[in-house]
């Protein structure tokens, strides 16, 4: 049992911002800015892929509502829209979740990186083997 199922069934305590059938959301306990926010599925779906589309939707639904709230409420004028999928992609628990993080000027989050320098050629291949 991973450590969102615990919060989502009340053994661990957590500040819950929204509840309903599907979805679970709470405030990171180790937040990259004031109001950090996961939406979790009830159901302990490990990744995106793993997520029924029905869910999915829902929870889509659900973090560009708390995303409108809480910059509204904070009074901010950006944030970030995040969900690691995999350790390899930083995914600290084996259950799926999306992140809200409120942006300030003052916390330059983890985002920055170095743009990849890709040839044309590199493109196109690309290309050839993503498109479907």
């Amino acid at each position: 049992m991973t450590i969102f199922e615990k919060i989502i069934k009340g053994e661990i305590p957590s500040y819950k911002i929204y509840e309903d059938a599907l979805v679970y959301s709470f405030l990171d306990a180790n937040p990259h800015g004031k109001g950090h926010i996961l939406v979790v599925p009830k159901e302990p779906f490990v990744t995106l892929d793993e997520i029924p589309d029905e869910v999915l939707q829902h929870m889509i639904l659900v973090v560009k509502n708390i995303a409108k709230n809480t910059k509204d409420v904070l009074n901010v004028s950006g944030y970030n829209i995040v969900m690691n999928n995999g350790e390899i992609a930083d995914q600290a628990v084996p259950h799926a979740h999306i992140h809200i993080i409120p942006r300030y000027e003052e916390n330059n989050l983890y985002m920055k990186h170095k743009d990849l320098e890709l040839l044309p050629e590199d493109f196109k291949d690309l290309q050839e083997k993503l498109s479907f």
